[in-house]
């Protein structure tokens, strides 16, 4: 073979180059410029750049990864490869097309249901999103957390514009109809957290001012040391009746009307305090009463009881008042005393209440003659059960009597 041709093509005396198929050749172009050699070699580059697409392509469709466009780059190839201007094994690159055609076609099947699969999923994604946003967008408004409800929107907000812009494309009618009912979902809460703060701002307004005054009257009362106690606790039932403002307000509000309180409360602390100091020789005599009265809770005389008691009590009269802390502690303790002679009295009463004693007589009667009757049928009685019976009621009324005493 000359080295004017070579098994896939040949260049003639006019630098014409053809290229064999099969058993024929085809005129494929002219290089009157060069060489031979140089000729040929410039329409085999141009073959090999056709193999190296084949390549690519058959490289591509095996990893999945050619795309929509795999089928129509196959014809593409197909169409190039028909009379290409190219010196080469042509009819072994148009076999090697042949078979991408149907590996083009599975792939672009798959790819086909990957598509439909991920738009189904980014259509699943957006209608969540809305539902979603409708039910924060439904809530009734006394459980709304408006703070957290309004973060809660714009993540779904954010969530939307990622799968927008990085999710699958969706029919634009799905995605408009999708984004009409989210868009009217935030338009509904947001015309409701502004009616809601209106509200607030409001209320916040008439309540500051009703606090606002009654701060003030509760300032006013600050000359009036202890005597404004009672015109200060009035004002606090009405500010009980005023309602709340928002919290940090309020707070700020009760802070100035609690100072108010506190400075009458400190005045009165001063003069009990000081009453406390004054009393405190009053506990020591009051204490030193109960020493002496204390033994009166193991007297059995009624008379003698009541004497020394109404001795204590006017004495204890005449010292006066004792600190607050210590008051309950000794008039306790007096209480005791007092109750043991009332009870002294009480059983007296008792036992010489005249009715009382007609209805023991009268009781006691009756239970003599029973115990009487009883005793005789004992004595007659011979049959042991019924003997039996007769001493266990005997037994019983002879307890009664006895309770009754002398």
């Amino acid at each position: 073979m000359s080295q004017n041709e070579q098994p896939w093509g040949r260049v003639d005396e006019n630098r014409t180059v053809y290229v064999r198929e099969g058993e024929s050749e085809r005129e494929v172009g002219q290089f009157p410029d060069g060489t031979p050699e140089e000729a040929l070699a410039y329409y085999e580059r141009k073959y090999a750049d056709l193999a190296g697409q084949v390549t690519l392509l058959e490289a591509r469709i095996a990893r999945g990864v050619a795309g929509g466009e795999a089928s129509e780059a196959v014809a593409h190839l197909q169409q190039q490869l028909v009379e290409p201007a190219a010196v080469g094994d042509l009819a072994a690159l148009r076999a090697r097309v042949e078979k991408l055609t149907g590996k083009a076609g599975e792939l672009s099947e798959k790819q086909k249901a990957e598509r439909e699969a991920a738009r189904a999923e980014a259509l699943a994604k957006r209608e969540a999103i809305v539902a979603e946003a409708e039910r924060l967008a439904a809530q009734p408004e006394a459980s709304i957390r408006w703070k957290d409800t309004g973060a809660a929107f714009e993540q779904l907000f954010t969530d939307w514009q990622e799968i927008q812009r990085h999710g699958a494309s969706v029919p634009k009618g799905q995605a408009d109809a999708l984004w009409k009912r989210f868009r009217s979902a935030r338009q509904t809460f947001d015309t409701a957290r502004r009616g809601h703060f209106a509200k607030m701002d409001a209320n916040n307004k008439e309540v500051k001012q009703a606090k606002e005054r009654l701060i003030a009257q509760a300032e006013a009362l600050a000359p009036r040391g202890v005597d404004g106690i009672h015109a200060y606790r009035s004002l606090l039932d009405e500010w009980k009746t005023v309602g709340r403002a928002s919290r940090k307000l309020d707070d700020q509000l009760w802070a100035r009307f609690k100072a108010a309180g506190d400075g009458l409360y400190a005045a009165k602390a001063a003069e009990i305090a000081l009453q406390d100091e004054e009393y405190a020789g009053n506990l020591t005599a009051k204490e030193a009463l109960l020493a002496e009265a204390e033994p009166l809770l193991q007297e059995k005389d009624r008379i003698a009881a009541r004497k020394r008691l109404t001795e204590l009590q006017l004495k204890w009269d005449e010292v006066g008042r004792v600190p607050r802390e210590a008051l309950r502690d000794v008039e306790g303790r007096l209480r005791k005393i007092e109750d043991h002679v009332k009870g002294l009295e009480d059983e007296h009463w008792r036992s010489t209440n005249p009715e009382t004693k007609a209805r023991s007589e009268g009781l006691r009667g009756q239970l003599e003659a029973s115990i009487a009757e009883l005793t005789a049928e004992i004595d007659a009685a011979k049959d042991p059960k019924t003997k039996a019976e007769a001493e266990q009621k005997l037994a019983t009324q002879q307890s009664w009597l006895a309770a009754l005493g002398d």
